[in-house]
């Protein structure tokens, strides 16, 4: 163990126990190298990108996509998955979404949560607590509990790209995927299945079937090594990189027994084709209200994923309504809860076997939806949509999706930028701003735009050029607005000199920063 340091904590040993520590190290030496090798293909990847190239169907994979083959079927309590709620590992906001009458849980150890060293380890006791129906809070207001009938837990680790500096194996920071899905699957493997429900995931950012082939190996191998059956860990994969939407026959095919379907992750899809193709005039973005579903390419992406789900016997499951209703604010609710039930509606009409929402008030108007297209079925999957017929060109077809960039939607970005950074370097990574659930994927697409608009010199709907000092000013600007509305001593608890900091260099750098995570990790603790 001499090569293996763990930052201490309080509670580090209850959850980095010796044969926790023991399994996870070998888990990383196992697995580390091949991860690395998959992050170094996709910077070549890019680099092709950069030179003109543009993403296709796989002609290696062609008999894959044309063959005769499904997963495995779901599990009887996964069977059903309408309405599925998501939100960070914090102890009340799991036992609320729990309770939420959601049929799904995702635990998200990702975009919703600061992977404070803080927040790792009391994450991962929260979902042990979790599994075993331990969960429990006391606040001076109220006592929070379980209810009897709860929802089913999926974990959503960290993804491939990130590390986990608090873990140092052998000189290097341990792959924090590892660390976040081998802690969940020593600790609760075993328990889940004596329950009658098992270790089920949510895996995020994949960029190929490589990707998922990396991740049903890490599957093979911690079911073997504690001793559990084959196929007991299921996951169903974010479709959330425009590359991903290319290989998605892959995808279900490499995780085959371990499949739990697909899911439109549409915030993380918008901000990666900003992203891969951020040096295209062609790729460029309007306001981020202007990128609705029903633009085309991302109905094409959405209908392209519920048909080959359902081709495959997989679920396909819909997007995030980032809407959030307000408890002060009537009208704003009202609102609200009109814009997700028509997303909703659309989604079910589409064919998606379930849903996502951010908020307990939203699972109900969800679950309507659904029932009015499922009744008294568990999902749609003997539903094939074999009218849908989506082309390479499609689902690149960026440059159809009009709308406009207005200085509203600039000052907009600027502002959920600013305001989400200082949240997520103040530990929380999941922010309601503006009656919208923010997390770091939204706050991604804000900063995405701005790069473009200033890269390819954008005009705004007023005349004005989007330059490098429009910007700056309206950073200043928009602090001030933001220390106006929070109050002087409230905003001065957030950390919003380092957040500036942090946006200018991920919107206004020379080159594209892959992830605004990535610098701001280097900060927190």
């Amino acid at each position: 163990m001499s090569e293996i340091q763990i930052n201490e904590h309080p509670r580090r040993d209850q959850v980095f126990t010796p044969e926790a520590t023991g399994f996870i190290a070998n888990l990383v030496r196992e697995f580390r190298d091949e991860r690395n090798e998959l992050l170094d293909a996709r910077k070549v990847r890019q680099a092709d990108f950069e030179s003109g190239s543009r993403p296709n169907f796989l002609e290696e994979t062609e008999e894959v996509r044309e063959g005769d083959w499904k997963v495995s079927s779901p599990p009887v309590e996964i069977a059903d998955r309408r309405v599925e709620i998501t939100g960070p590992t914090e102890r009340k906001m799991m036992i609320n979404a729990l309770n939420s009458g959601a049929r799904v849980f995702m635990a998200d150890c990702e975009d919703s949560s600061t992977p404070t060293w803080e927040n790792v380890l009391e994450g991962q006791i929260n979902i042990r607590d979790a599994f075993r129906r331990e969960l429990a809070l006391e606040t001076e207001e109220k006592k929070y509990r379980l209810n009897e009938e709860i929802a089913t837990l999926f974990i959503r680790p960290r993804g491939w790209h990130l590390s986990e500096k608090n873990v140092v194996i052998d000189d290097l920071p341990a792959p924090a995927s590892l660390i976040d899905f081998g802690l969940v699957v020593f600790h609760n493997a075993q328990n889940s299945i004596q329950r009658g429900t098992g270790p089920y995931f949510y895996l995020p950012k994949l960029e190929s079937h490589k990707e998922a082939r990396l991740w049903n190996k890490v599957f093979c191998y911690a079911q073997e090594t504690l001793g559990i059956p084959h196929g007991s860990i299921r996951a169903t994969v974010l479709i959330e990189t425009i590359l991903a939407a290319f290989e998605m026959d892959e995808i279900l095919y490499e995780l085959k027994d371990h499949s739990a379907g697909l899911n439109a992750g549409r915030w993380d899809y918008i901000f990666s084709v900003a992203k891969k193709f951020c040096s295209d005039p062609a790729f460029v973005l309007p306001d981020r209200s202007d990128v609705t579903m029903t633009v085309p390419f991302m109905r094409a992406y959405t209908e392209l994923m519920v048909s080959t789900c359902h081709k495959r016997g997989a679920h396909a499951i819909g997007g995030m309504s980032a809407f959030i209703p307000n408890r002060r604010d009537p009208e704003v609710t009202e609102e609200a809860l009109e814009k997700v039930a028509a997303d909703k509606s659309r989604e079910a009409t589409d064919g998606c076997d379930g849903t996502w929402v951010a908020h307990p008030d939203l699972v109900e108007i969800a679950i309507e939806e659904f029932n009015k297209v499922l009744q008294d079925k568990p999902n749609q999957i003997d539903r094939l949509r074999e009218d849908v017929s989506v082309s390479a060109q499609d689902l690149l077809s960026i440059d159809q999706t009009g709308g406009a960039i207005t200085l509203e939607g600039l000052r907009i970005n600027v502002e959920i930028g600013l305001r989400y950074i200082a949240s997520w370097l103040a530990g929380t990574g999941a922010a309601a701003i503006n009656n919208l659930m923010e997390d770091a994927a939204t706050a991604e697409i804000s900063r995405a735009q701005v790069w473009q608009w200033v890269k390819h010199k954008k005009e705004l709907d007023n005349g004005e050029t989007v330059t490098t000092d429009l910007v700056k000013n309206i950073i200043q600007e928009e602090i001030a607005a933001i220390e106006e509305d929070m109050g002087t001593e409230q905003f001065n608890t957030f950390p919003f000199d380092q957040a500036k900091k942090i946006f200018e260099e991920v919107a206004l750098a020379d080159e594209f920063v892959d992830f605004l995570t990535l610098p701001a990790y280097e900060i927190i603790n």
